[in-house]
C-alpha cells in the first residue's frame, strides 16, 4: 500500500479543544531578514535600525523588529493552523518576550481553544494559542488568534461550539521591558521625535498623515519570505473561485504597513508590547493605498521603572482614504467602510 505523503492541511473538522501541535520548520534569522523587513515595510524606528543607538541603550545591538517576530511565528502555525482559512479574525492576549537578534533560531507551539461551526455549515472559527520561543527555549511571543477555516464537507457533523474566553487587554503590569534597557543615553534626534511618555494624552489623535500602496509582489513576496503558505494568500488561481476573485493580502502585512506609518507621530515608541485586541475589519488587495490614525486610549506606568512607560494605543488603518477625518466607527456602530484595520496594543516609550 502506498501512503499519502502530501497534506492538504487541517480543515474545520480536524481540530478538537485541547489538541496539541508543535509545528516544522524552525527559522534562524539573520541581518538579512531585518533589510528585507525594512524594504518590505519601510520602518524606521531607530532601535531596530541602529546597532550604536541599540548599545547606547544598553542592548548588545539592535533587536529585530516585533512584527517581523510576529510573521515569522504566525508563519510557522499556518500549514497546521490556517492553510485552509477564509480569512484571519482576530487576536487577544498577545504578548512579546524576550528581544529577538540576528542568528536567533523561532519555532512554535499550538493549543486548541475552542471552535465554533459558522451557521453556513461550510466553515467554523477555530481559536488557538500559540507560542514562539528561540533556541534556548525563551518566549519571544505569546498570543491567541482566532481563524476561520474550511470545512472539508458541508455535511460533516461537528462538536458542539467551545467559545473560550479572553482577557480583555494585557494589564501594564504584564509588559516585558528588555534586560539591560536604560534611557540615560536615548538621542531625541536619532530617534526622530522629542515627544516622550508625557507628552501624550488620553484622547488625543494623530494622523500618520502618509499612504502607502500595497503591491501584489508585496505580498506576496512577504508570504513567501515568513512561509505562510494560506492558499488565500499564496495561491492566485485558487483565489479565482472565493468570493473575492483575487487572493486576499495577508493582514499581518497590514499590521507591519500601519506600524511603519505611525512612525510619523510615535516615533519612540520603541517596542510593541503587546496587542489587547484587534480585527482585519476587511480583506485588502494589491493595488490598495494604506493610510493609518492613531488615539491614545491610555498612558501607564510600569512597576519600578521611572525611565520607561506605556502608551495604550489603537490604531486604524483605512484603504484608499486619507486619515484626516478620522475613519472609524460611526454612531451605528458600523466600520467607515474604507476600514480595513483595527487594532488596540501597548507601545513601550521612554518618560
Amino acid at each position: 500500500m502506498t501512503r499519502n505523503k502530501t497534506s492538504a492541511g487541517n480543515f474545520f473538522e480536524d481540530f478538537r479543544v485541547g489538541q496539541e501541535i508543535r509545528h516544522a520548520t524552525p527559522r534562524t534569522l539573520t541581518e538579512a531578514d531585518a533589510a528585507l523587513n525594512v524594504g518590505l515595510y519601510g520602518s524606521r524606528f531607530a532601535l531596530n535600525s541602529s546597532d550604536e543607538f541599540a548599545r547606547a541603550l544598553g542592548l548588545p545591538r539592535a533587536p529585530l523588529d516585533d512584527l517581523l517576530v510576529f510573521h515569522v511565528v504566525i508563519g510557522k502555525t499556518v500549514p497546521d493552523i490556517s492553510l485552509n482559512a477564509v480569512a484571519n479574525l482576530g487576536y487577544a492576549e498577545f504578548r512579546w518576550g524576550v528581544p529577538v537578534y540576528p542568528g536567533d533560531t523561532l519555532s512554535a507551539r499550538s493549543t486548541v481553544l475552542g471552535l465554533r461551526e459558522n451557521s453556513n455549515r461550510g466553515s467554523g472559527v477555530v481559536w488557538v494559542r500559540s507560542i514562539g520561543v528561540n533556541q534556548k527555549g525563551e518566549t519571544v511571543l505569546d498570543y491567541v488568534r482566532w481563524v476561520m477555516v474550511h470545512k472539508r464537507a458541508p455535511s460533516v457533523e461537528v462538536s458542539p461550539p467551545v467559545v473560550p474566553k479572553t482577557a480583555p487587554s494585557v494589564g501594564p503590569e504584564q509588559l516585558i521591558v528588555p534586560a539591560g534597557l536604560t534611557f540615560q543615553g536615548f538621542d531625541t534626534v536619532a530617534s526622530g521625535s522629542a515627544d516622550r511618555w508625557a507628552d501624550y494624552a488620553p484622547g488625543e489623535r494623530i494622523d500618520h498623515v502618509s499612504g502607502m500602496t500595497l503591491e501584489d509582489s508585496d505580498h506576496m513576496f512577504s508570504t513567501r519570505l515568513y512561509q505562510n503558505t494560506a492558499r488565500v494568500h499564496f495561491d492566485a488561481h485558487a483565489g479565482k473561485s472565493t468570493r473575492f476573485g483575487r487572493r486576499l493580502a495577508y493582514g499581518g502585512h497590514v499590521i507591519s504597513l500601519a506600524r511603519a506609518l505611525s512612525f510619523n507621530g510615535l516615533a519612540n515608541g520603541f517596542r510593541m508590547a503587546a496587542i489587547n485586541g484587534g480585527s482585519h475589519v476587511a480583506p485588502t488587495f494589491g493595488g490598495d493605498t494604506i493610510y493609518a490614525w492613531s488615539e491614545i486610549l491610555d498612558r501607564a506606568p510600569l512597576p519600578g521603572r521611572d525611565d520607561v512607560g506605556a502608551l495604550r494605543v489603537r490604531t486604524l488603518a483605512a484603504k484608499d482614504c486619507p486619515c484626516d477625518t478620522w475613519p472609524g466607527k460611526g454612531p451605528d456602530g458600523r466600520y467607515h467602510p474604507a476600514v480595513v484595520l483595527d487594532l488596540d496594543y501597548w507601545l513601550l516609550i521612554p518618560r
